[in-house]
């Protein structure tokens, strides 16, 4: 037998209703839900566990910002009950080892196929199917459900030199599943979004030097992380029920009461109380249960930016860096903030240095460092902390092509265009829940949202004998505008992420819903009651559905 002969009958080549591409949080409910509905299923997965960015994202402090309880799934009270989070905000290790419980629990392993990543998915018009393949595999599915995130792009700037560096260089979300050794190391950390406020605390006992080049600073606060009390595990699975219709049902999300007050309602007095039990606060009750008016009022804004400025004068002890990591380009909520464990203080070691890169910007690496205008400083480890090609950075890489051959590369040349975020013109068949357009980025509550729809939309076509659907144009249309709309208005600021302007060239779009859960709620119950009408269905012929 030749060698091309063997590597012929080495590809799998598969048939199956439905397709996952990923095994994150998404990838793993639409698995099960898709399973549970009765179709054939299997999921294709880059990395070689479970997990997406809770398997790549393995860097030292690594854990969720949002609760561990709220973050997991809903779908199974008995897995609700037989799985303890030990703290409030897992850890990376902890969050992995909850994802392959639910995966063995519910018998999902054996619909998984690790090590596949994909390079090509193209449409079958007159099959109706997807042929999709990669290193190794190739599979012919009826639907694909790309469920590949927003964050699973690594981002590292093309900083002069980068290639001539000889020392150890590893980004956040590519970490190693073996441990990087820093004891004695001299370390940079680049970047100081949410990724790097993490590492840098997390790794300063056990460097040599650690120095921190910062882009710009962000507005962090504690997460104020702590374990879950035998008392409140008790209390979580009394009240799973309660907490799993406040969740499925909440504009944001989170199980977080509502603030019912504006700033200015309360006295200065009453208002720096209220400031200060925001800060002692766990995670994102920072923004949805501050003072109502927090992200739209300007002078809200400042009071509560003015609040954290003088906690951050009060841990960091010099001066001029302090000053350095106060923002002074966007107010609080503009970029996503980050929730720290002990970052400001960590400024406070003899062993760390910030360096402010608008006032001494990058001019190259070299075989040994990083060299800025100020100087030259030597490496044995640079940690790139530099983000994440958001939203449409997956999709972008897999070789979709739809429709009369047309990439989706090139579809989206000016932005993504899609309907309730999860459906493109133009690429029948294919779905991308928790992507461009989802309602808040990688927040597993709105994804599941999604995820729900689209198993209920392919139950809707199975039942009626539909074998194709994509989104009306109008349908589209009107959804995208909404979007931009929105954008406007939207509290994050253009130079987010959000809008893909950490990526050079990316065009400027909001990559986000920003109408929100409330209005992805609102146009599915339309959609429903209109019998589906904003969605194209259409049959195969028998003969071709039959010769696939």
């Amino acid at each position: 037998m030749t060698t091309r002969e063997k590597e012929v009958l080495s590809r799998r080549h598969d048939d199956v209703d439905v397709l996952v591409i990923g095994a994150g949080i998404t990838g793993i409910q639409q698995l099960f839900r898709a399973r549970e509905a009765g179709f054939s299923v299997e999921l294709v997965e880059a990395g070689d566990g479970v997990g997406g960015t809770w398997f790549w994202n393995r860097y030292p402090g690594a854990r969720f910002d949002s609760e561990s309880y709220t973050y997991g799934y809903l779908f199974s009270k008995e897995l609700f009950d037989d799985w303890e989070w030990r703290e409030h905000f897992a850890g990376q290790a902890e969050i992995e080892r909850y994802l392959n419980h639910v995966v063995d629990r519910f018998d999902l392993r054996r619909h998984m196929r690790f090590g596949a990543r994909v390079t090509s998915a193209v449409f079958d018009e007159a099959a109706g199917r997807w042929r999709v393949s990669g290193d190794g595999f190739v599979v012919s599915a009826q639907f694909v459900v790309a469920a590949t995130g927003v964050l699973s792009i690594p981002h590292i700037p093309d900083v002069p030199g980068r290639e001539a560096y000889r020392g150890e260089s590893y980004h956040t979300g590519l970490w190693p599943t073996t441990p990087v050794d820093f004891t004695g190391r001299r370390v940079a950390v680049v970047g100081t979004g949410s990724s790097g406020v993490q590492v840098v605390p997390a790794i300063t006992s056990e460097v040599a030097s650690l120095t921190v080049y910062q882009r710009r600073a962000n507005w962090c606060t504690p997460l104020n992380n702590r374990p879950i009390t035998p008392e409140e595990q008790a209390s979580l699975r009394a009240d799973f029920e309660s907490l799993r219709e406040v969740l499925n049902t909440s504009i944001h999300g989170f199980h977080h009461p509502p603030c019912d007050r504006g700033t200015f309602d309360d006295s200065k007095e009453e208002r720096q109380a209220f400031f200060e039990k925001m800060w002692n606060s766990p995670g994102f009750t920072k923004l949805t249960s501050h003072y109502v008016d927090l992200l739209f009022d300007p002078e809200a804004n400042a009071e509560w930016c003015e609040f954290i400025a003088g906690k951050i004068r009060s841990i960091v002890d010099d001066p001029e860096t302090a000053d350095k990591l106060i923002p002074k380009d966007h107010r609080y909520g503009e970029n996503r903030p980050p929730f720290v464990t002990g970052y400001y203080e960590a400024y406070n070691a003899p062993n760390v240095s910030l360096v402010d890169l608008p006032q001494t910007p990058f001019v190259r690496m070299t075989e040994t460092g990083i060299e800025t205008t100020d100087r030259h400083r030597e490496f044995d480890v640079v940690v790139w902390a530099t983000g994440f090609d958001f939203g449409t950075g997956a999709l972008a890489r897999m070789g979709i092509r739809g429709r009369d051959g047309v990439a989706l590369v090139d579809e989206w040349a000016d932005g993504p265009r899609t309907f309730l975020g999860i459906q493109t013109t133009g690429f029948p068949n294919l779905f991308f829940p928790g992507g461009p357009h989802a309602a808040a980025g990688n927040n597993p509550r709105y994804n599941g949202d999604q995820v729900d729809f689209v198993t209920e939309l392919l139950v809707h076509l199975r039942d009626r004998g539909y074998d194709v659907v994509e989104p009306d144009p109008v349908s589209e249309e009107r959804w995208t505008r909404m979007i931009d709309k929105g954008a406007a208005k939207a509290s994050f600021g253009e130079s987010s992420y959000y809008f893909g302007a950490n990526i050079p060239g990316k065009p400027r779009k909001y990559l986000l819903n920003s109408g929100g859960r409330p209005k992805l709620f609102s146009i599915i119950a339309d959609v429903r009651e209109n019998d589906y009408a904003a969605f194209r269905r259409s049959r195969i012929a028998p003969a071709a559905r039959g010769a696939r």
